[in-house]
């Protein structure tokens, strides 16, 4: 559709954006009235919600919007996984400037509606308003299916600590972009569309994980949230963190230990756990650690010692 989103007005994009969804059996009611209706036969509900933000979550000579909606729900979506919920809906908020051209927001939409059928969830409504910036806001729902929720608050120790999904290939391609390339391909669609592991999740809680989250912020400062909530020290085996030998060259080609990506690098959306010992995991789950006893403050540390590099993610902070 041509034009901009000015020219189409508020209702006409709503009509426009809804248009190009799809429904799953969860969602009794969906776009169109006052609000959405999804069931929740566990009668409680897990949810979520995140921003992101142009010019500091995404660039729009760096993604596309297909990209940056895929990214959207992705992010949201793994946090439902992550307590061990099986995401169902989702919504959006848009603030958008009236200049937009009215595809790239159907685009966004195509994009929102698509990671939603990978994860099994739906669109099932949100709000438009104009802005001087381009704004995403998504709140995601899930449905525990009579489990209980996996916190970052039950870690044990002598539990194994083990991931599934990526790590470090959205950091190696953000280096990538930075330094203006657009390849190796691989890493820099990794850092444009994470795929978080959504099935692991509820598997995770299936098999009995003792804490769970994804990989935002990075894996040293998201298993710091879990070595936190469950006063316990985890310690991080490097040399059971398997780095591609991609990783390796662009580590390489651009003076970075790739472990630095790995380790602090976040948005790949792992799924991250830990487990009682005896639990036999699946082969897609790589166990990289163990939980201690805290020896002082809870903490994370690599091979047993504090891992000193800068990394992670802090909106608030000055680096990344």
């Amino acid at each position: 559709m041509k034009g901009t989103v000015g020219e189409l007005g508020e209702f006409g994009l709503i009509r426009e954006l809804t248009s190009r969804l799809t429904s799953t059996p969860a969602v009794r009611i969906g776009p169109g009235d006052d609000a959405a209706v999804v069931s929740a036969p566990d009668r409680r509900v897990v949810a979520s919600t995140d921003i992101l933000l142009e010019g500091r979550h995404f660039r729009r000579d760096w993604s596309t919007a297909y990209d940056v909606g895929r990214k959207a729900a992705a992010q949201n979506l793994a946090d439902i996984a992550a307590m061990g919920a099986v995401p169902t809906a989702l919504l959006l908020g848009l603030v958008v400037p009236a200049e937009l051209p009215v595809t790239w927001a159907t685009e966004l939409m195509d994009g929102l509606r698509d990671e939603c059928q990978v994860a099994g969830a739906a669109v099932v409504g949100g709000d438009v308003v104009r802005g001087d910036t381009i704004m995403v806001s998504i709140t995601a729902l899930g449905d525990l299916r009579n489990h209980d929720p996996v916190t970052r608050g039950g870690a044990q120790p002598g539990d194994v600590v083990a991931y599934t999904g990526w790590l470090g290939w959205s950091a190696a391609g953000y280096a990538v972009l930075s330094r203006g390339f657009r390849s190796p391909r691989a890493f820099v669609e990794a850092h444009r569309r994470p795929e978080p592991p959504y099935h692991a999740g509820p598997a995770a809680a299936g098999l009995g994980a003792t804490a769970m989250c994804d990989v935002s912020d990075g894996l040293i400062a998201d298993l710091g949230h879990i070595a936190e909530a469950s006063k316990v020290r985890i310690d991080l085996r490097s040399g059971l963190i398997d780095i591609p030998t991609q990783m390796n060259d662009i580590g390489q080609a651009v003076g970075v230990d790739p472990m630095q990506w790995v380790l602090t690098g976040g948005e790949d959306h792992a799924i991250v756990a830990t487990f009682p010992p005896d639990v036999k995991l699946p082969a897609r789950w790589k166990v990289i650690g163990e939980v201690l006893n805290p020896s002082a403050l809870p903490q994370v540390t690599v091979d047993g010692a504090p891992w000193h590099s800068v990394g992670g993610w802090d909106h608030f902070g000055e680096t990344e």
